[in-house]
């Protein structure tokens, strides 16, 4: 029987929208995640853990955080893009990148510690892609 505010794919298996699905890349030099804001941007990686690191964060470095809460909001004013290791369609990042016009592409799993810190990256928000350049 069907539920109110649940969503199926293939085989019944429920889909968690607010953590997402787990993808694999087919491709070397390419994360999977899922599209949470549509856009394409390129620019360097900023590994962000925690409001520690906020002040490293630059105009248009691309965030890579292991998820995010209203307190990273004001990073989402400079970011040109975002990715996050956990986070579905409706998690905060998505929904506050979209809010904000920022590309972004959420729950890659292990974003954090497969991009590193400063390294060129190509994000596409709508394929939910992650282009190590």
């Amino acid at each position: 029987p069907l539920k109110l505010g649940t969503h199926r794919e293939k085989k019944d298996k429920p889909v968690d929208r607010f953590s997402g699905a787990r993808l694999e890349s087919t491709e070397d030099g390419v994360l999977r995640g899922t599209g949470a804001s549509a856009g394409i941007v390129r620019g360097p990686a900023r590994v962000v853990l925690g409001p520690a690191d906020f002040g490293r964060v630059q105009a248009g470095d691309i965030i890579v955080a292991p998820s995010s809460n209203p307190s990273w909001v004001p990073l989402f004013t400079i970011a040109a893009g975002l990715v996050t290791n956990r986070g579905g369609i409706l998690s905060h990042a998505a929904v506050v990148a979209r809010e904000f016009g920022l590309p972004a592409v959420v729950g890659l799993r292990d974003a954090t510690t497969s991009i590193a810190d400063g390294r060129t990256v190509e994000l596409d928000g709508m394929q939910g892609t992650v282009r190590l350049l």
